[in-house]
């Protein structure tokens, strides 16, 4: 159970957008055991001024292009599958659409299983 949330600056093609959508799917794939057809995103596109990022925290120098991912999975995952899944988020974006590590922002919220009704109004991982 994912649901991952993209927040883009507003005016990106509609390629740029599977695409960004694509590969945090694959990356969820690939390092975090998610299985295949468990995909539900969210993209929302915003105005510069509804979009906040700092261009230099952490001596990251981030541009107006910079994106937020946000997912929210089950708490199971160690620090390692984390931090390839950050990479291979920044490495897919790069090697599809050319876009820099540097604008890419993840953010992970880690809850327990029971808080997700998949459909039919049920908690299908509840104990």
């Amino acid at each position: 159970m994912r649901l991952a949330r993209v927040d883009i600056p507003k005016g990106r093609a509609p390629e740029f957008r599977v695409a960004v959508c694509d590969v945090v799917y694959a990356a969820m794939t690939a390092t975090l055991d998610v299985p295949i057809g468990d995909r539900f995103q969210v993209i929302c596109e915003h105005e510069s001024t509804h979009l906040v990022i700092d261009p230099h925290y952490l001596g990251i120098e981030r541009t107006a292009d910079a994106v937020i991912i946000q997912v929210t999975l089950s708490e199971e995952r160690t620090a390692d599958q984390k931090k390839a899944f950050y990479k291979a988020i920044a490495d897919g974006l790069r090697l599809r659409i050319g876009f820099r590590a540097e604008d890419v922002f993840v953010n992970l919220i880690e809850v327990k299983r029971e808080n997700w009704s998949l459909g039919l109004g049920i908690a299908q991982f509840a104990p």
